[in-house]
């Protein structure tokens, strides 16, 4: 058997909430057009990514106080663009702001890309970022424009994890001799870890953590340091995944969806030697952002890990027993939801997806 099995379907009805029972406040902050990803910096005031290209500086009242300048170039198209942003767990010191994004390649391939930059804001408070570099970059570039994946997340160590995604090219989560559909470790400037589990291949294999994944949209570290990551499966069979280095996930030789032209794939339980999911959803939930509560304003949920769906249109509250997890509550926002934070403060901020994407921040009642 394989160690970690799936301990909870999603086959009937979650625990859902309405506007009047949600047990939290909702309070909307701002609007912006297709927002990504957010992170706080240590004043308090928010980073947001807009999908088109753009880095917004803003305060918790929703005060758009700038856009920060010279950011990378972005190939906006499909799901390409702008995508997540993360301070080096050393900002304080280096001031060093990561960013993901889709790239433009030769003969009109692309991929995901992560560069870093010093966030810098002159005596008009106008931000921008400096001697920005690329640190990785997903290979191969190919055709399309979907499942880049590009989560950014540091671990405890200071060791730069990123998912990404197959591109809808399939097979290739299989090759170790390229980095889609795969999750990757590398030290803060983009060099790899001499402990990496397949260092020893050399090439884009040592930069590989686990493989077999599909397209990854949500990284997070509990509070215990242990990696999670949220998927979305093909046509259904989302899943939540406890990352373990050097395992193999397994699609697209086994899922608990289906292709969307309905052939099947076998599930996880007829593939031991795959890892199967912690949890996985049918019908999907189109799991996006991940994040791990660790706050005071909601102190039942500390220990609990938050989805974003965007086609469930719910925030998606999961608890963990050992090395099992389950779908806890879910509580229904009526818009896609892209991507959560937890405040300094222990408020849980929430952005919606696509133009009109609301910034939220959720309290206690």
């Amino acid at each position: 058997m394989y160690k970690f099995a799936a301990l909870f379907i999603a086959l009937s009805l979650p625990v859902v909430a309405d506007d009047h029972t949600l047990p939290f406040n909702v309070e909307p902050i701002a609007t912006f057009n297709e927002p990504w990803a957010m992170t706080f910096l240590p004043d308090g005031r928010m980073l947001v990514t807009e999908k088109r290209g753009q880095l917004l500086v803003v305060t918790q009242d929703g005060e758009e106080s700038n856009t920060v300048r010279d950011l990378p170039n972005v190939d906006y198209r499909g799901q390409g663009g702008l995508g997540d942003v993360v301070l080096h767990p050393e900002f304080k010191k280096n001031n060093l702001v990561y960013l993901s994004y889709a790239e433009a390649g030769a003969g009109n391939t692309r991929g995901a890309a992560v560069a870093r930059g010093r966030l810098e804001f002159d005596v008009r408070n106008r931000g921008r970022l400096r001697d920005v570099e690329v640190v990785w970059r997903q290979n191969p570039k190919v055709t399309g424009a979907g499942h880049y994946g590009h989560r950014i997340a540091f671990d405890k160590k200071g060791y730069l994890f990123i998912s990404s995604g197959e591109r809808q090219k399939f097979e290739p989560s299989q090759h170790m001799t390229g980095s889609l559909g795969k999750i990757v470790r590398l030290n803060d400037d983009g060099s790899v870890p001499d402990d990496n589990p397949f260092a020893e291949r050399g090439d884009v294999a040592a930069q590989i953590w686990s493989l077999g994944h599909r397209n990854p949209l949500g990284l997070a570290f509990d509070a215990k340091g242990q990696l999670w990551n949220s998927e979305m499966g093909p046509l259904h069979g989302d899943e939540l995944n406890k990352v373990l280095p050097a395992k193999n996930y397994g699609y697209p030789i086994v899922s608990n969806g289906k292709h969307y032209n309905g052939d099947p794939i076998p599930d996880h339980d007829t593939r031991p030697e795959f890892e199967a999911p912690a949890v996985y959803w049918v019908p999907s939930i189109a799991p996006a952002g991940l994040m791990f509560y660790t706050g005071k304003e909601f102190p039942r949920w500390r220990g609990s890990a938050f989805i974003g769906g965007l086609a469930s249109r719910a925030l998606i509250r999961i608890t963990f027993d050992g090395d099992g997890a389950k779908e806890a509550e879910r509580y229904e926002l009526g818009k896609r939801i892209r991507e959560m934070e937890q405040g300094p403060n222990g408020a849980i901020w929430v952005l919606e997806d696509n133009d009109g994407g609301r910034l939220l921040k959720l309290t206690k009642k």
